[in-house]
């Protein structure tokens, strides 16, 4: 329990209205998009700027209670949760694009604006920001960043890291730095690289620079319709193989092509095993292309091939896509997301695999998978009330995990370790390289305040006190 004396003090920091403490308040900040729980933050604070949020980290600091940064909560790992408690330093309300500088192709903006609002501030200037995470109309910039977001064009334009320019960042002593700028291949080592991606464990970000891309001058997209998800594999694996690099890349199988169908978010042919999704962009040679993947499809027995789209009939084809995680609530109330990455020539092999798993445990996968980079999300479906169930469904989580490391891929693409996965952090990476890690996050905490609990399986958790 936090003492009356801190909690005036983050009053007086953060104002009435930033301060949240009553249960039925926190208790809406202990958890986040995945399954994993934490116990009740003790208190929630609301800043609006950099300088707010360098105070309460200096005093929780002083005080010794853990602090957890959060935005949105679309964390699908455990990312955001509070295993221990402490203070949440909720990030939404600092909202702003503070700047689009179209000679220089970048934005400035804080870590709470959302992904898909920077994109309607872009389109009107023919700019967009290219990491386009399912998740975009709720997600936020800043949250993107901390998990290295990707999406479904990431395949071609590349993972947030690579839409990164410069960074403000409040240190977990308190301290605020800035790295990069609007000046492109910064010198010394890349501290940018090092905080994109780590899950809000080294520090906070408050401001970011990103790179802004021009929309591309046209695009094509196919759809396929496959009767074993296998072919769907061989012809992505194949698509690539011919030199073609699509804009996008996706699978979609049975179980979630019938839950879009069912929520109404999109029309995919029902009885199909699988669909491909294929979008090609650029300016020149678009058609030539196309007509290769078309082949291709046919050649691995795609059912069907549709091509020709509209600009309203691709934002439909999309907004299926990108619905599809809440659209498995048609199939049931409690899920497990997972997200894997393996090599594109293990695919098929992998759906396999996929599918095995399924059966064994006793519970549903319906899985979409970012195709073109081997980056899988099988979703596994539960009863929520049933624990023998939810058991099942996380030991089937788990071995997917394991098919993805023995095919000499990874254990996440884009949602990060967060608490759900650290138990398979030693199937990808040895002692001495847990260690590497651990003394880095020693150096940036060496008090093990700053989001505590996350990524790493901990020797020492940190000792919480009845009263500070």
């Amino acid at each position: 329990m936090l003492s009356a004396k801190l909690l005036k003090q983050l009053r007086k920091i953060v104002g009435k209205e930033g301060l949240l403490t009553a249960p039925s308040e926190v208790m809406l900040y202990s958890y986040d998009s995945s399954l994993a729980k934490g116990k009740m933050p003790e208190a929630v604070v609301l800043p609006t700027s950099t300088e707010p949020v360098a105070a309460v980290v200096k005093l929780a600091r002083k005080y010794g209670v853990p602090f957890t940064p959060r935005g949105a909560g679309t964390n699908l790992s455990g990312g955001t949760v509070t295993p221990y408690g402490g203070i949440v330093i909720c990030l939404a309300r600092m909202d702003k694009i503070l700047e689009i500088d179209v000679p220089n192709s970048c934005a400035v903006v804080e870590p709470g604006v959302v992904n898909l609002e920077l994109q309607q501030a872009l389109e009107p200037l023919g700019y967009e920001f290219r990491p386009d995470p399912a998740s975009q109309k709720a997600s936020t910039i800043g949250g993107n960043v901390g998990e290295n977001a990707g999406g479904p064009h990431c395949l071609k334009y590349g993972v947030t890291t690579n839409h990164v320019l410069g960074l403000e960042v409040v240190l977990p002593d308190g301290e605020i730095i800035t790295l990069g700028g609007k000046a492109v291949d910064p010198p010394g080592y890349d501290l940018m690289g090092l905080l994109v991606g780590s899950e809000g464990t080294l520090g906070i970000i408050t401001k970011i620079t990103v790179r802004i891309s021009r929309l591309p001058q046209d695009v094509r997209s196919l759809l396929a319709v496959f009767d074993e998800l296998e072919k769907a594999g061989w012809a992505c694996r194949d698509i690539i193989a011919a030199g073609i690099l699509p804009a996008a890349l996706e699978i979609m199988d049975r179980l979630m092509i019938q839950a879009v169908a069912q929520g109404g978010y999109a029309a995919y042919p029902g009885d199909a095993a699988a669909v491909l999704i294929v979008e090609l962009d650029g300016a020149e040679g678009l058609d030539r292309r196309l007509e290769e993947c078309v082949q291709i499809c046919r050649k691995h027995g795609a059912q069907e091939v549709s091509t020709g789209w509209t600009v309203e009939e691709r934002e439909r084809l999309w907004a299926g896509r990108r619905a599809a995680f809440g659209a498995g609530a048609k199939i049931s109330p409690a899920f497990l997301v997972n997200d894997g990455v393996v090599p594109r020539d293990k695919l098929p092999e992998v759906l396999r695999q996929l599918e095995e798993t399924g059966r064994r445990w006793g519970v549903r996968i319906g899985s979409l998978f970012h195709a073109g980079d081997g980056n899988l999300h099988p979703n596994i479906y539960y009863a929520g009330d049933d624990p023998e169930e939810r058991e099942r469904a996380h030991r089937a989580a788990y071995e997917v995990l394991e098919i993805c490391a023995r095919a000499g891929g990874t254990i996440s693409g884009e949602h990060g370790i967060g608490t759900e996965k650290i138990p398979g952090m030693p199937l990808i990476f040895s002692e001495a390289e847990l260690g590497v890690m651990r003394r880095i996050k020693h150096i940036f905490d060496p008090d093990e305040l700053c989001n505590p609990g996350k990524v790493l399986p901990e020797k020492n958790p940190p000792a919480r006190e009845n009263e500070r």
